[in-house]
């Protein structure tokens, strides 16, 4: 199948990118390097031994878009690129709103144009909110507490109405919870410019010495050591989960939404202790207060994805510290980066 990713030369598209052509697709990337490298290619082709097309373009320029899906016979799509830094969005919402709906928009109308119909939704479980109730499960009520969840609710909003207009599209909103890790060659990983607003890799570059020390934001929450637990799923499990649904929404038109998750929470010291474990050296900390908006606990409950698309996270956390140790010592900071995450797209 012919597949194009928008953001795919980013973090988690690169990824996909990947499994897709050891798979047997061919696989178009759509990214405008706002916050990634060229060299990207490179390594994808090192990996596989197959070269993706790659076009450089924003994902507003709705002609290119369409050129692009006509010239290749698309067909299917999978939607990565936008911007999800939560503190960027509250002092940026006007570039969010405008990248990532505004950006969606145009994508969706040139599949519109070219009849393409399939689409993998790159989705965030901050569409959850405030949980209510853990472990989160697809029917949990949905809120947004920044513009950046807000415009990954109004996507999906976006998304469903457009299947109810049409039952030709074939739709699916992959919620995730917390991607870390690296591919196993250290070849490609999650290396964001500037400083890290994610966990894993500001852990990575401490122990590194590019950082001084590790930030823990509270240690008075009630879980088992104070400090705040997530989903954290390997980047490698999680770009398998898109293969899956990607064969999955051939036989399955409208929308849907699905966790990837491991359905196990890791508390940040659990984090810490283990990649200490991975790279055999200690890593400094300090517990300073708790940031706003920061929630005790997050966690997927993944079973639908297993009902539906026969997939569940198979790596473990010390798999996860351990690939992006491996990517760090690799590449070193700058060299790559993520899914415009925190960049104008």
């Amino acid at each position: 199948m012919n597949v194009l990713l928008t953001g795919g030369m980013g973090y988690i598209g690169s990824h996909v990118a990947v499994v897709l052509l050891q798979a047997g697709h061919r696989v178009i990337l759509y990214d405008n390097l706002c916050n990634s490298e060229a060299s990207v290619l490179a390594r994808i082709e090192q990996i596989t031994g197959k070269t993706p097309t790659f076009i450089q373009a924003d994902i507003r320029a709705t002609k290119t878009l369409t050129d692009a899906l006509k010239q290749h016979a698309v067909e299917a799509v999978m939607h990565f690129a936008g911007l999800k830094a939560v503190g960027e969005s509250v002092e940026k919402p006007i570039e969010y709103y405008a990248n990532n709906v505004e950006g969606t928009v145009s994508l969706l109308e040139a599949m519109r144009e070219t009849g393409v119909r399939s689409l993998v939704f790159s989705g965030s479980a901050t569409v959850y909110g405030e949980p209510q109730y853990l472990p989160l499960d697809e029917a949990h009520p949905l809120s947004a507490t920044n513009p950046y969840g807000r415009t990954k609710l109004h996507i999906e909003e976006m998304l469903r109405d457009l299947s109810v207009s049409n039952p030709l599209w074939r739709i699916v909103c992959l919620r995730y919870f917390n991607p870390v890790g690296a591919h196993e060659s250290g070849l490609i990983g999650e290396n964001p410019v500037g400083i890290p607003n994610n966990l894993m890799p500001y852990i990575a570059r401490v122990a590194a010495g590019e950082l001084k020390e590790l930030s823990v934001f509270g240690n008075d929450y009630p879980t088992p050591d104070g400090t705040g637990v997530r989903d954290y799923i390997h980047v490698m499990d999680l770009a398998e989960g898109h293969v899956a649904a990607l064969a999955w929404l051939a036989e399955h038109p409208g929308w849907y939404a699905i966790n990837l998750g491991t359905g196990q929470g890791y508390s940040v010291l659990d984090m810490v202790a283990t990649f200490v474990r991975a790279c055999g050296r200690d890593l400094p900390y300090r517990i300073v207060p708790r940031r706003a908006g920061d929630v005790a606990a997050c966690y997927a409950d993944p079973g639908k994805a297993l009902r539906e698309l026969g997939w569940r996270a198979r790596r473990d956390l010390l798999e996860m510290c351990a690939s992006a140790w491996k990517f760090q010592n690799r590449t070193g900071t700058g060299l790559l980066g993520s899914d415009c995450e925190g960049r104008l797209s």
